[in-house]
C-alpha cells in the first residue's frame, strides 16, 4: 500500500498533524509505527534501506526530526536524549580558545554546562544583558564563535531582538542559535528572524506532558548540519523510538496547547500585577514589561510561563509554593499542568548567588508555568495561596 507524500504547508495547523510522518507503506498505519529495533539487516555488508544501527538512525526518530524541522522552518532537524544532550551536542562544535557570547539570562542548566563543563576544555563564556541589541558589538571579540540566545528568558522572561542580533553577529560571520523553548515554533520562529540555529527542550512545549526527556536543533546551515550528523552519532545522546514517538505525538496538540498556555498565562499575569501580595510580574504579554514591543513584533503570542517578585522574601515563598493546590511544585515546564517553582533554590540553584542577585532572581522570585486548567481555578490557586503566605 502506497500514498503520495502529503504537500508541504506552511500553516502551523497542519504542520503539527502531518509533518515527518510517511504513510507506513506494508499495514498503512495512520500514526507512525514506534520501531523498536537496535539494528537493521543489510543485504550485503554495508548495503541497507536507510538503517543499520538505531543510534545512527531510527524511522520514529526520523520521523520526529522531520517534523520538528518542518515546524522551525528549517532544512535539518536533530533529536536528543535531553535539552541538554543537544547543547552539549551543539557546543562540541567548538574547540579551545573558542568564545560563546550568551544572553545573561538562561536556564540554570545552560549555565552549569557552559561555565562548568566546557570550560575545563578552553572554551570561555561571556554573559551579557543583550535587550539592549548595541551592547553585543563591544562583546565580539575575534575569537568569539558562537552567540547563544535564550527568548523568552529563564526565569525573567527578558526578551532580545534575534533579528537585529543575528544580523549584528553575521556582520562578525559568528554563528547565533535561539534557546526558543519558552517560546516553541508556534509563537517564534528565529531562524527567519536569521538565527543559524534553534535549540529546545522537547521536554516542554513541544511534547507537553510531562512524560519524556528530549531535545532538538533544527538549522538551516548545510555545513553545521553535516557537523551536527557526525556529532548525534559519534556522542550518541539520541532518543529512544518510544520517546520520539512520545514527542510526536505531543506535537499533534502544539499549536491548541500553546494557544490555552498563553491566554491562561496572560489573564493570570494581569492580575497577578494588581495583587498587593506581589511586588512585580514577569510576562511579555504584560504592557508593563520593558521588550512589550519587541515581544509584540518578534513573537505572535507570548506563551505561558510568568515569573513574580512576592513582597515578602525567601519565607513567604516557601508558604506561598507549599499552599498551591493545583499547581504542583516542581521543576521543569510546558506539560498540560500548571507548575510552581522557586528558581533560586531548585532550576538555577546551579548559578552562583552573587549572579543570581546581579540578575534579579531573588529569594522571592516565583516561576508559574501555567497549565491547561480552567483559569478560575487557577486564579483560586494563587490566591489562597498568597493569602496563606502572608497570613499572621
Amino acid at each position: 500500500m502506497s500514498k503520495p507524500a502529503r504537500p508541504p504547508s506552511a500553516r502551523l495547523d497542519t504542520l503539527a498533524i502531518h509533518a515527518g510522518h510517511e504513510l507506513d507503506a506494508p499495514y498503512g498505519a495512520v500514526m507512525q509505527p514506534i520501531v523498536l529495533a537496535s539494528t537493521f539487516a543489510q543485504a550485503a555488508p554495508g548495503e541497507h534501506r536507510g538503517y543499520e544501527y538505531s543510534r545512527s538512525g531510527n524511522p520514529t526518530r526520523a520521523a520526529l526530526e522531520r517534523a520538528l524541522a518542518a515546524l522551525e522552518g528549517g532544512r535539518d532537524g536533530f533529536a536528543f536524549s535531553s535539552g541538554l544532550g543537544a547543547a552539549t551536542t551543539l557546543l562540541s562544535t567548538l574547540r579551545a580558545g573558542d568564545r560563546v557570547v550568551s544572553s545573561d539570562d538562561v536556564y540554570g542548566g545552560s549555565y552549569r554546562l557552559l561555565k562548568n563543563v566546557f570550560s575545563a576544555f578552553g572554551i570561555e563564556s561571556l554573559f551579557v544583558d543583550l535587550t539592549n541589541a548595541a551592547s553585543l558589538s563591544a562583546a565580539l571579540t575575534p575569537n568569539t564563535t558562537l552567540l547563544w540566545l535564550e527568548t523568552p528568558s529563564n526565569p525573567l522572561l527578558k526578551v532580545v531582538d534575534i533579528a537585529a542580533l543575528a544580523a549584528e553577529a553575521r556582520r562578525r560571520n559568528v554563528p547565533v542559535v535561539v534557546d526558543n523553548t519558552f517560546a516553541s515554533p508556534i509563537f517564534q520562529n528565529p531562524l527567519a528572524l536569521g538565527a543559524t540555529a534553534v535549540l529546545h527542550s522537547t521536554t516542554k512545549y513541544i511534547n507537553g506532558h510531562s512524560d519524556v526527556v528530549g531535545g532538538a536543533i533544527v538549522t538551516n546551515d548545510a555545513a553545521l548540519a553535516d557537523r551536527l550528523r557526525f556529532l548525534q552519532n559519534a556522542m550518541g545522546a539520541v532518543p529512544s523510538p518510544m520517546d520520539s514517538y512520545l514527542v510526536l505525538r505531543g506535537i499533534k496538540t502544539l499549536p491548541l496547547r500553546m494557544r490555552r498556555h498563553a491566554e491562561n498565562a496572560e489573564i493570570l499575569a494581569g492580575r497577578l500585577e494588581g495583587h498587593a501580595r506581589v511586588q512585580r510580574v514577569y510576562y511579555p504579554g504584560l504592557p508593563s514589561h520593558p521588550q512589550h514591543a519587541l515581544a509584540r513584533q518578534q513573537m505572535s503570542g507570548f506563551g505561558g510561563m510568568l515569573s513574580m517578585d512576592l513582597a515578602g522574601g525567601l519565607v513567604e515563598a516557601k508558604r506561598f509554593l507549599s499552599n498551591l493546590r493545583l499547581f504542583t511544585l516542581a521543576e521543569s515546564l510546558g506539560g498540560v499542568e500548571s507548575l510552581a517553582e522557586h528558581p533560586a533554590l531548585m532550576t538555577h540553584a546551579s548559578i552562583p548567588d552573587s549572579v543570581r542577585k546581579a540578575l534579579g532572581i531573588g529569594d522571592g522570585l516565583v516561576r508559574l508555568s501555567v497549565g491547561l486548567e480552567h483559569v478560575e481555578d487557577l486564579w483560586s490557586d494563587l490566591q489562597d495561596a498568597l493569602n496563606e503566605a502572608f497570613a499572621p
